[in-house]
């Protein structure tokens, strides 16, 4: 490797004398991984790359830019910096290797309404920004007949030039459709898939073949498709992907079964377990907000922060999905995968670096340190009817397919407790709910008294709303927040609370790309730092196992609460008895 980087040690000099940003196409040494992503250094999103990484100030310029003012004028290193030339590559790829590779991509459920909603839209928006190679092709499967024609008009009424308008809107989607096909068969046949895979190499024309399996499907088919993919449909010269949707099991004995079936046809790093709420764009600036920031890293522990508080709530009920919702419930559905992943980056130490694997390494040692969640730290609901504002509102059970007296719950709150060094007697609170006052979802951070506050009698009796508290509003209208005391302009000493506030949409105008999109790039690139490992996934179920086994064996059931309100009170009690108040209970959230 030497020998290669060697001689491009002047090249990189070269632009760092000139201040611009050095983008390197992805290296592997031989053994590494023998199928790495030729085709991304060729792509235009090298172009869009610059772009999205260059650091700028808030005048729009980048952080290293240097001024003619700065006494650098006319100098000899002016002089140097104004004879470069534009460099070529450092690696130049030849015009065969660029176009020498194809990337597949299946979308297996394709007639499912993630793959209508989410799935292809996203395609489709790295197609118009430029982040998919230039040979690609998108399959759908699933039972459902149906031909191309049909399956490019079902998913062309889901399809947005969201981004911008840089391009006519109607000449990309014509573009991406034409690259889209389908085919029709059962999930378990072998003989559907080897048809498929005909159907495969006839698109990919001979090229060196990438391809990526996305199962938008039940779990109980999961082993199905990828034996008969694996087997059948699965690239002979290139890389072999799958992406798995949650849930990921029931229990900690049903996803161990289901990651051992899975490996039977799989290795560990073909296995893309994706959970959309590590693509947000506020859970992905978590890190950055934690770590590039020294104001607040000093803080970051037992010694600064009295609670942590993660909240996801949703205004609606299952409307429809309740046979679905019923078998897993909101335990299994948002807190043990959404929200625990979540507060696994919040409290990880800090990594070796970036990489994936130093990544998850950190987060698994945060789940292992966790206590095992028992039934007196939590609190489960369902939701009611309710009549509001002449508006009827239906109960869980009232939903057509969910069973009678069902005592699946629609509410849970959690206190965690993370027993090691940085977190010791910090409580972790979780709540989760459908059919509430309102959609949300957030990270509340609720700092110590100050020790000895010399203005305490200004707050009156009631310290807690003295406190600071830095909020990161993840859905909607994506936020970053820190509440601050300070004094009321005037004569008297009033003093009052405020907002330090990033308005995401009001700093950044431009809009904001869909979890998904980051994440099919991501496996697309084979970077797996947003995706679950198998040992952090059993560590995750270690947890929560017990408190759903002994809800289910005792048939406790749930506290129930008014469709449209803030929940059952039994969360209120669980908060009250670790001291904590929910922070989304004020009248200024």
């Amino acid at each position: 490797m030497a020998s290669i980087l060697g001689p491009s040690l002047s090249i990189v000099r070269a632009y760092a004398l000139r201040n611009e940003p050095l983008i390197v196409s992805k290296i592997t040494a031989v053994g590494e991984n023998s199928h790495s992503p030729l085709w991304f250094s060729c792509t235009r999103a090298r172009k869009s790359a610059r772009n999205h990484f260059q650091l700028k100030s808030s005048n729009g310029l980048p952080l290293n830019a240097v001024s003619s003012n700065d006494g650098l004028a006319g100098t000899s290193l002016a002089k140097e910096d104004s004879k470069l030339q534009p460099l070529p590559e450092l690696f130049p790829l030849s015009d065969s290797e660029c176009t020498g590779s194809n990337l597949s991509i299946t979308v297996v459920g394709a007639s499912g309404d993630l793959a209508k909603k989410k799935i292809f839209p996203a395609l489709f928006a790295l197609f118009y920004e430029d982040w998919l190679p230039e040979n690609f092709i998108v399959f759908g499967f699933a039972r459902t007949k149906m031909t191309d024609e049909e399956l490019r008009n079902m998913i062309s009424k889901t399809l947005t030039c969201r981004i911008d308008k840089r391009e006519n809107c109607e000449d990309k989607m014509d573009q991406f459709l034409k690259r889209c096909f389908y085919h029709s068969g059962q999930y378990n046949s072998e003989e559907h898939f080897s048809e498929l895979d005909i159907k495969l190499k006839e698109k990919e024309g001979g090229k060196l073949s990438n391809r990526l399996f996305y199962l938008s499907i039940p779990p109980n088919i999961f082993v199905d498709v990828v034996r008969c993919a694996s087997q059948k449909a699965s690239s002979r010269d290139g890389w072999t992907r799958v992406i798995v949707e949650k849930p990921f099991g029931r229990d900690s004995e049903s996803s161990s079964e289901l990651t051992k079936c899975l490996k039977q046809y799989l290795t560990e790093d073909q296995i893309f377990r994706i959970d959309h709420y590590l693509g947000k764009e506020l859970v992905e600036n978590l890190s950055v907000l934690r770590f590039s920031n020294l104001v607040f890293e000093p803080l970051w522990s037992r010694n600064y922060i009295r609670n942590v508080q993660i909240i996801f709530s949703e205004d609606f009920g299952t409307e429809g999905r309740g046979g679905y919702f019923d078998h897993y419930g909101i335990i299994r559905d948002i807190m043990q995968n959404h929200l625990l992943q979540i507060l696994a980056l919040f409290a990880m130490e800090t990594p070796v670096s970036l990489a994936a694997e130093d990544i998850r390494n950190e987060k698994v040692k945060v789940l292992r340190s966790m206590r095992p969640l028992q039934l007196e730290n939590a609190v489960v609901g369902q939701y009611k009817g309710h009549n509001k504002g002449g508006k009827s509102y239906p109960a869980y059970t009232d939903d057509a397919t969910v069973p009678t007296g069902s005592l699946t719950p629609t509410f849970a709150a959690a206190a965690l407790f993370i027993d090691n060094a940085r977190w010791d007697g910090v409580p972790f609170l979780m709540k989760a709910g459908k059919a509430l006052h309102t959609k949300r979802a957030e990270i509340r951070v609720q700092f110590r008294h100050v020790p000895g506050n010399l203005y305490k009698r200004n707050f009156g009796t009631d310290l807690d709303k003295a406190t600071n508290e830095l909020v990161l509003r993840v859905q909607p209208d994506e936020a970053i927040y820190l509440k601050i005391n300070n004094k009321v302009p005037g004569l008297g000493m009033r003093l009052d609370r405020s907002d330090l506030n990033l308005l995401f949409r009001a700093r950044y105008p431009s809009e904001i790309p869909d979890a998904y999109e980051r994440l099919l790039l991501d496996a697309i690139e084979g970077e797996r730092r947003l995706f679950i490992r198998s040992d952090e996934l059993d560590a995750a179920w270690a947890l929560f196992t017990p408190l759903l086994k002994e809800l289910e064996n005792k048939k406790i059931a749930p506290e129930l609460y008014p469709y449209g309100s803030r929940g059952p009170v039994g969360a209120h009690y669980l908060a009250a008895r670790h001291n904590v108040r929910w922070g989304d209970l004020g009248n200024e959230d």
